[in-house]
């Protein structure tokens, strides 16, 4: 299974400190990584916050209906043992996984191996795409470096 961490902890990865309460991703649109990542996240409790299987979500045109007609941007996951954290899977990518994949930072995470992250260059975009006031915040803290 290939994702990316985005969000604050990317931001985190990057060297700048930043609060954040949830954990974004980007899954690997693709079938075995969507089914894959849906079984991760079940294996330490987490589960889609509405009705939606991993062989749905798999379905470009579902995504992309939610997307455009819920104006869905993340799929949002739930844990009653992590009830603190949820967990976001973005529903779409708007740029080439593969190149943002190759380029990634990576971290070492327990046993698992390393966690691929986000580029900054990337991440900026993203934050400038969303325009999220605390997003905005860390664009400027980003883009001074």
């Amino acid at each position: 299974m290939r994702f990316l961490v985005v969000g604050g902890l990317a931001v985190n990865a990057h060297g700048l400190l930043r609060f954040t309460k949830d954990v974004g991703i980007v899954v690997e649109l693709v079938p075995e990584s969507i089914t894959r990542a849906f079984g991760a996240l079940e294996t330490i409790g987490y589960r889609p916050v509405i009705p939606i299987t991993a062989n749905d979500f798999s379905d470009a045109d579902l995504r992309s209906r939610l997307a455009r007609e819920k104006n869905m941007k993340v799929l949002q996951f739930w844990s009653d043992r992590h009830p603190e954290t949820s967990l976001d899977v973005f529903v779409t990518c708007s740029f080439d996984f593969d190149d943002e994949y190759e380029k990634a930072g990576r971290k070492p995470l327990a046993e698992s191996g390393a966690v691929a992250y986000f580029t900054l260059a990337t991440l900026i975009a993203m934050k400038r795409e969303v325009g999220r006031e605390r997003d905005l915040i860390t664009f400027r803290s980003l883009s001074s470096e």
